[in-house]
């Protein structure tokens, strides 16, 4: 009688799956983390995606206001994003229409196959991001990068 209640308790299952969310929760808590972490990454260059396009597409219109250029993304990025400037400020230039020649801050006039000549903006826009979570083999602190470029019709 003793033996078969002892074999009983063997095969009691009851808190089985308590055993079981303890060995499978701080799985699911890393991929978790790990997806938020990933996802706020992904935001932030989209961010900053979108800024670097928003100050092209500013300069493109007004191709010398460089402070225009920077409160163009400033205005376009996400709330409490920080953007810096890679080389301190927006760039533009003079160029060729079909692209043979290229001249910086339109200094001198580009050497022309054609006749048009267009100003193009180049705008570079860096932001630094810090993951929520301290992960093995990851920086504590990353920057991300984003460059767009835009023609407007020249001078």
């Amino acid at each position: 009688m003793q033996l078969i209640k002892r074999l009983r308790f063997f095969r009691d299952e009851r808190g089985a799956s308590l055993v079981e969310l303890a060995a499978l929760l701080p799985l699911f808590l890393l991929l978790l983390f790990g997806a938020i972490d990933f996802a706020r990454a992904y935001y932030l260059t989209t961010e900053i995606a979108a800024a670097a396009h928003a100050a092209a597409a500013y300069g493109a219109q007004n191709p010398t206001d460089i402070t225009g250029m920077k409160n163009a993304a400033n205005d376009n990025a996400g709330p409490g994003l920080t953007l810096s400037f890679a080389n301190s400020t927006p760039t533009y230039g003079c160029e060729c229409s079909d692209g043979t020649d290229y001249s910086a801050s339109c200094t001198t006039t580009p050497t022309c196959t054609s006749t048009t000549e267009v100003y193009r903006v180049n705008v570079t826009v860096t932001a630094t991001y810090s993951p929520l979570f301290p992960w093995p083999k990851i920086p504590s602190s990353m920057t991300f990068t984003s460059t767009a470029s835009m023609r407007s019709a020249g001078s």
